[in-house]
């Protein structure tokens, strides 16, 4: 008796190399992103595209809030070519970090899609910034 996790055979190998390794192209999780902004080893540019309001009440310290409707080539025009944006919305459940992705590649720029949002970085115990103060888990 097969269960619903194994009653359709995984990919072999090779194809499952290729689909993480494809994965991580596009992708990055917060530990990786909170590590970079703390250890002086951000290459890229955090990008919360979240609405205006959602950013004053929390984001991560760092990040400069671009709402992906907004996104455009006259606002990212300042930034070189070659510079890898990662977004991030409010979490799982938002998908403005893939319209803001659409956006952003279909101006040529990289970019990759910060795992979690908000949600993902408050369930590591990362902290938030504010209006107000700093916000914690």
């Amino acid at each position: 008796m097969s269960s619903a996790v194994s009653r359709i055979a995984p990919a072999s190998s090779q194809k499952a190399l290729q689909h993480f390794q494809e994965l991580m192209a596009f992708e990055a999780d917060c530990w990786d992103v909170h590590h970079a902004l703390t250890n002086g080893r951000q290459d890229f540019v955090l990008l919360d595209v979240r609405g205006e309001e959602a950013f004053r009440q929390g984001h991560i310290l760092g990040a400069e809030s671009l709402p992906y409707q907004h996104i455009n080539k006259e606002l990212v025009s300042r930034y070189l070519d070659s510079t890898l944006f990662v977004v991030y919305c409010a979490g799982p459940h938002c998908n403005a970090t893939e319209k803001a992705a659409v956006r952003l590649a279909k101006l040529g720029l990289p970019v990759k899609k910060m795992i979690g949002g908000i949600t993902g970085w408050i369930d590591e115990g990362f902290k938030l910034v504010g209006e107000k103060e700093t916000i914690s888990a």
